[in-house]
């Protein structure tokens, strides 16, 4: 099999594609491709399906198994895979995801994609829809108790669910404690993302995400774009915002009509073949 490593700003995953790939159980394969120790090492496994109702499919599996409804970092990945591939020939393009028909819009220097604009869609506030057991129309300030503390935070739908904890430093955070903890909340039947979110000045925040299936990533997009979402709509930014990662920077507009885009940069790493 030939595989493909690439990342989104240190978002790392392994691509293939499968024609017969629509309904295959790739459970165990991203588990033993994704180890860091014993496999490639990867947050998560992408493989490129046929689509019956965009021009191509994406599924995501993450590092532990689970299938993930959709990722940023990933799909700009995705778009750069299928494009150079010649999978796809357009420069604009549909791809169907379990979040729904996203857009990409390829940024071509010589031939090659440096950056990826996304329409991620419009974000969904009410509890019932991330989902969160909660009977709130927007989820803002909601104080959530962790190991005898309590948070306020915010959360949203964008793709997949996400909880946002604004801090006042992003480098003091614990995340290997505190984002597992949230994450597996019992106010969180499915889980949720969870962003801690240092607010710099009214276009620019830093993040640091604890992916859910995946754990601390060094960059998520859905991430940073529900991250943006909540910090205009909680009055700290406006609609155009910088988003520092570890290992760069992703630009999120958050439009008028709702509609979230997301521009980033897409990295290949190797190709190589194994025997699976």
């Amino acid at each position: 099999m030939k595989l493909t490593k690439m990342h989104g700003l240190g978002n790392d995953f392994v691509f293939f594609t499968d024609e017969a790939g629509a309904t295959k159980d790739y459970t165990e394969l991203a588990q033993r491709l994704c180890h860091r120790q014993t496999g490639i090492g990867a947050d998560g496994l992408i493989v490129v399906v046929p689509s019956e109702v965009a021009d191509t499919r994406m599924r995501i599996i993450n590092a532990d198994g689970s299938e993930a409804e959709m990722c940023g970092n990933g799909i700009r990945c995705f778009a750069k895979y299928v494009y150079e591939r010649g999978l796809v020939a357009k420069e604009t393009f549909t791809i169907e995801t379990l979040a729904g028909i996203m857009e990409p819009t390829l940024h071509i220097n010589n031939g090659k994609v440096e950056q990826v604009t996304v329409n991620m869609g419009k974000p969904h506030f009410a509890a019932k829809d991330i989902p969160m057991k909660a009977d709130v129309p927007m989820v803002k300030h909601f104080p959530v108790e962790v190991a005898g503390q309590t948070y306020e935070v915010s959360s949203v739908l964008l793709g997949v669910p996400h909880t946002e904890v604004f801090v006042e430093d992003v480098t003091k955070v614990p995340l290997t404690t505190l984002g597992p903890a949230l994450e597996r909340h019992p106010l969180f039947p499915q889980g949720t993302n969870v962003n801690f979110v240092e607010v710099v000045d009214a276009t620019h925040i830093k993040v640091r995400t604890w992916e859910r299936g995946a754990g601390a990533t060094l960059a998520c997009g859905t991430g940073c774009c529900s991250s943006v979402v909540m910090a205009h709509e909680n009055g700290f930014t406006g609609r155009d915002v910088d988003v520092a990662v570890y290992l760069g920077t992703l630009h999120i507009r958050y439009a008028e009509d709702g509609t979230v885009f997301m521009t980033g940069p897409a990295a290949e790493v190797f190709e190589t073949e194994l025997a699976i």
